[in-house]
């Protein structure tokens, strides 16, 4: 069973997550802000992992403590459900379109974290949400799940359709990198370790 729950509690934000890899894209996610969890459910639906978030934080101040610290929250989740990670096929890309738009992500399950964000948009906010928020979600849940990501569009013009299309690209390298491959009986690494 590769399922884990965290509750994570600071002074700017109260989250709880439960999480299982092996799921069918079941979500229940109330972070506060209306477009990212839209976004969070394309995960959940695309990568077929069961999401459960809860956040209250002070979004009085502004978004930034709750995507952030929920981005924390959900890669020490995916982390600690892969475990040991033997058997898993690591390596993973995706492209996605979206109208317009074409996106791609290409990670590793390496434990070695590293992000890059190649994403052009030309508006502030996309829905409720300020756009620089995206990439500092995507570093903290790279970096707490230990994996190297590359996130870039290739082309686009309407920034929600660049977006979600990112969001849609991670999840689909997601379920592929996560997969247990049955060929695979070890760790997925020619030094015998991850």
């Amino acid at each position: 069973m590769r399922e884990f729950t965290i509750n994570r509690e600071t002074k700017e934000t109260n989250i709880s997550i439960s999480l299982d890899l092996d799921g069918s894209g079941k979500h229940n996610i109330n972070s506060g802000i209306a477009f990212f969890d839209h976004m969070l459910q394309q995960i959940s639906t695309h990568a077929l992992i069961d999401l459960d978030i809860q956040c209250k934080g002070d979004l009085k101040v502004d978004m930034h403590h709750t995507v952030e610290d929920i981005g924390i929250a959900l890669g020490e989740c995916i982390n600690k459900a892969l475990g040991d990670k033997k058997g898993i096929t690591r390596f993973a890309n995706s492209y996605v379109t979206f109208d317009e738009t074409l996106s791609r992500v290409a990670m590793d399950l390496c434990n070695r974290p590293y992000f890059v964000w190649n994403v052009k948009t030309t508006l502030e906010k996309v829905g409720d949400m300020d756009q620089e928020l995206f990439p500092e979600f995507f570093k903290s849940l790279i970096t707490e799940s230990r994996m190297n990501c590359h996130i870039e569009t290739l082309y686009g013009n309407n920034n929600h359709h660049i977006i979600e299309s990112c969001f849609k690209s991670f999840a689909l390298a997601l379920k592929q990198a996560i997969t247990i491959d049955p060929r695979k009986t070890d760790i997925p690494s020619s030094k015998g370790k991850l």
